[in-house]
């Protein structure tokens, strides 16, 4: 570790000690999950994880979050925050991830508060102030902490440190967000898409992709790739299985996007509402 990743885990370390016990939005992704490792250490009973299950957080993120967290023995909650429910979140408006957060934020404070914590904090880090995120100005109107931000954190960082000092798992785990980046925005959100989509993309983790997603359009499933997976996926046998399955969850047509992955593709239609901050 380099002598200013070493200033920014002090000042992260700092930071959290500094709360004196807090709540922590718990995903399973190397940023929550380094977060959550850090501040058990720092604050031991103090630290609550909290995981909230949803028809758009992923089957096997979520049984693999709670295995981990139950195997480390730190002090953790689960509970049900179903977006579904919440029309300005279904209707997938581009702010959509505000209402979410929102209502995610507020539950996981109503388990610190019971737990006699102040604080509730989330998993955020600096390379995500350049990104589009609605789901940052919840947390700032309801006060969440962001400790891998303030310490100055890049997602690099955090993989570093999960790495050499955690020796976590996740250290270079792609990044998974929520099922609900798959769709358009303006196309409403459901179940039954949810679930199609979820089966392709299991469909594809299982076929051995590091990297995948199955952007879901209506009749029509987009998938992407690693770049170094595009030819992987082009293989004949392996391709025809994939669209025999797609086509079995309810797709008409299968399509690969020879971008392959990046992360927020489907922002892209937002063109310069991004660059000004979103609306």
């Amino acid at each position: 570790m380099n002598d200013e990743l070493k200033s920014k885990f002090e000042e992260l370390k700092k930071i959290l000690r500094e709360t004196n016990g807090l709540a922590i939005g718990f995903s399973g992704g190397v940023d929550s999950t380094l977060l959550v490792a850090v501040a058990y250490d720092v604050l031991g009973e103090k630290c609550h994880a909290v995981t909230s299950t949803s028809s758009t957080y992923a089957r096997r993120e979520c049984d693999s979050a709670i295995k981990w967290i139950e195997e480390q023995g730190i002090p953790h909650t689960v509970i049900e925050s179903e977006e579904l429910d919440i029309p300005s979140f279904s209707d997938n408006p581009p702010d959509r991830c505000y209402h979410c957060k929102l209502e995610l934020f507020e539950k996981i404070g109503e388990v610190g508060k019971a737990l006699g914590l102040q604080y509730v904090a989330d998993g955020s880090n600096a390379d995500d102030e350049s990104d589009y995120r609605p789901g940052r100005k919840a947390a700032k109107e309801l006060e969440v902490l962001s400790p891998l931000l303030e310490a100055g954190m890049t997602k690099q960082d955090i993989r570093d440190v999960a790495r050499e000092v955690y020796n976590l798992d996740v250290a270079d785990k792609p990044a998974m967000a929520c099922l609900a980046s798959r769709f358009p925005y303006g196309e409403k959100i459901t179940r039954e898409k949810l679930e199609q989509t979820q089966a392709v993309e299991e469909y594809l983790q299982d076929a051995g992709f590091k990297v995948y997603r199955a952007r879901h359009h209506g009749s029509v499933v987009r998938i992407e790739t690693g770049a170094d997976e595009v030819d992987k996926l082009l293989d004949g046998e392996l391709r025809q299985k994939i669209v025999d399955f797609a086509k079995e969850q309810g797709f008409l047509y299968v399509t690969l996007d020879l971008q392959g992955y990046r992360t927020g593709s489907m922002n892209e239609e937002l063109g310069e509402t991004i660059s000004n901050g979103g609306r």
